[in-house]
C-alpha cells in the first residue's frame, strides 16, 4: 500500500515538472514576435488612457529565458528532482553533502583537537587560539541554556562567577559536560503548613542577607535542621554532591525573591544538564571545558 502511494507522489511530481517545463518552452515559443507587421501596432490593451504596444522582447532578453529552462532540465538531469526515486546521475544527497563536509573538516581539525586533549585544561585555559575554539564550540551547543556569554539563564547557571552546583575544578566541570547531571529538589508542599513554609523562605532568605521576619525565619530554621540539612548541610552552603545550592551567597537559580524561594520549596525543582559526550566527542568537550574553566577563573584573576 505505501509503495503504491509512493509510486503515485513520484509520478505526480514528475508529471508537473515535465509539464511546467514543457508549458514555459510552448509558451515563449508561441508568443514569440520576431517583428511587428506595424511598429505602432497594440495589443489592445488600454489602461488610464496609455495603449500598450506590440513589441517584441529583445533577443536577449528571450535567450536568457531559453538558457534558464536549459539549465533547468540539466539541473533535473544531475541532482535528485523527479521523484524520491531517481538519484540523479551524480547521485547526490544532503546525508552524502554532510558526510562529506563532516570528513574534510575532521581531516582538517582533528589532529590539532588531539593536540589539544593530551594539554591538562588548567594549562589550557591560557592558550588563546584554544580557549578560542572552545568558545565557538561552545556558542554552537552551549547557547541555548547558558547564554552565549556563559552567564546562563534563569534556571541555568551562570558560568562565570565561580559559584558551582556540582564543583568548579577542571576534572569536575568536564565531567559535567561529557556525562550531564540532573539536580533535583523535592517539593516540600504537602509536608509543610502555611506558618512552616513561610518561616522557611524567611530562613532560607536569611542565610543569604536578607531582610527577614526574625521570628518566621526561627520557625523556619527549626523546619531547615530536620528536612532541610541533608541536602544543603546544617549551615546551608550546599553539598555538590548533591548539586545542592550554597544558599548563603545570594547567587540564585530560580530568582532569590520570597516569591520564587518559597516557589521552590513548595513545588520543587528539576534541572538537566544532557551529556554532550557523544555529541562533542572527548577531543572537543576537553576545549570546552578548557573555555568554561577560563570563564570562571578570569573573572577571579580581575577581581
Amino acid at each position: 500500500m505505501n509503495e503504491n502511494v509512493n509510486e503515485f507522489w513520484d509520478w505526480w511530481i514528475i508529471v508537473l515538472v515535465v509539464i511546467n517545463l514543457v508549458g514555459c518552452l510552448a509558451l515563449l515559443y508561441w508568443t514569440r514576435k520576431v517583428k511587428a507587421e506595424d511598429e505602432n501596432e497594440t495589443t489592445g490593451h488600454i489602461y488610464d488612457g496609455i495603449e500598450e504596444y506590440n513589441n517584441p522582447l529583445p533577443h536577449w532578453w528571450l535567450n536568457l529565458f531559453y538558457i534558464t529552462l536549459a539549465f533547468s532540465v540539466v539541473y533535473l538531469v544531475l541532482y535528485p528532482g523527479m521523484g524520491t526515486d531517481y538519484k540523479g546521475t551524480l547521485d547526490w544527497s544532503q546525508e552524502k553533502q554532510h558526510e562529506q563536509e563532516v570528513q574534510t573538516a575532521k581531516e582538517k581539525y582533528q589532529p590539532l583537537f588531539d593536540k589539544y586533549a593530551a594539554i591538562p585544561i588548567e594549562q589550557l585555559a591560557q592558550n588563546k587560539d584554544a580557549i578560542g575554539m572552545g568558545k565557538r564550540i561552545f556558542v554552537n551547543t552551549c547557547f541555548g541554556c547558558h547564554g552565549s556569554d556563559g552567564r546562563g539563564n534563569p534556571g541555568y547557571p551562570d558560568l562565570t562567577d565561580n559559584d558551582w552546583l556540582w564543583g568548579g575544578s577542571a576534572e569536575e566541570i568536564k565531567f559535567s559536560i561529557v556525562n550531564g547531571r540532573t539536580g533535583v529538589m523535592p517539593g516540600f508542599g504537602p509536608m509543610l503548613n502555611a506558618d512552616q513554609l513561610d518561616g522557611l523562605v524567611q530562613y532560607v532568605g536569611q542565610l543569604s542577607g536578607h531582610k527577614v521576619d526574625a521570628n518566621a525565619a526561627e520557625t523556619g530554621k527549626q523546619v531547615f535542621d530536620t528536612q532541610c540539612f541533608v541536602c544543603h548541610g546544617n549551615d546551608g552552603k550546599g553539598n555538590k554532591m548533591f548539586g545542592a545550592p550554597n544558599l548563603t551567597d545570594d547567587i540564585w537559580l530560580y530568582s532569590g525573591s520570597s516569591t520564587n524561594i518559597a516557589k521552590t520549596i513548595k513545588e520543587g525543582r528539576t534541572g538537566v544538564m544532557p551529556a554532550h559526550g557523544e555529541i562533542l566527542g572527548d577531543a572537543k568537550a576537553h576545549l570546552v571545558a578548557a573555555y568554561v574553566y577560563s570563564l570562571s577563573n578570569q573573572n577571579e584573576s580581575d577581581q
